[in-house]
């Protein structure tokens, strides 16, 4: 039986998941890609606390301009800062069974661009 994309992505997304998880030296940011919104959390799983979270729905995000990709990469500088803030410098990157790709791959190099370590 065929899968479907979800699925597909969910399988891809827990094989990562055995590998990749928060500590609270280095915790984990997590990526889930809607159709229309991408959001970002920095997580760590030992507590299984959210240090920092910011998406394309936050207020001074969605009134921004731009492609999805350019909203990404802003949603990335956002969460970085909020996540320096909260005294994270490093971490792991989690895409969530995304490919590292297009607004995965913005989002990343705009946390890298804001500061954070991966």
């Amino acid at each position: 039986m065929a899968l479907t994309k979800n699925e597909r992505r969910i399988r891809i997304k827990n094989r990562i998941r055995k590998v990749v998880s928060g500590t609270e030296a280095r915790p984990r940011l997590a990526v889930f890609r809607s159709n229309k919104e991408i959001y970002a959390q920095v997580v760590d799983d030992v507590t299984g606390k959210t240090l920092a979270a910011a998406s394309s729905r936050d207020k001074d995000i969605s009134s921004a301009k731009g492609n999805k990709s350019e909203i990404a990469t802003l949603v990335g500088k956002s969460v970085a800062e909020r996540a320096l803030k909260a005294g994270v410098s490093t971490i792991t990157f989690d895409r969530g069974g995304y490919l590292y790709h297009g607004r995965i791959k913005s989002l990343a190099e705009g946390a890298r661009e804001a500061g954070l370590k991966f």
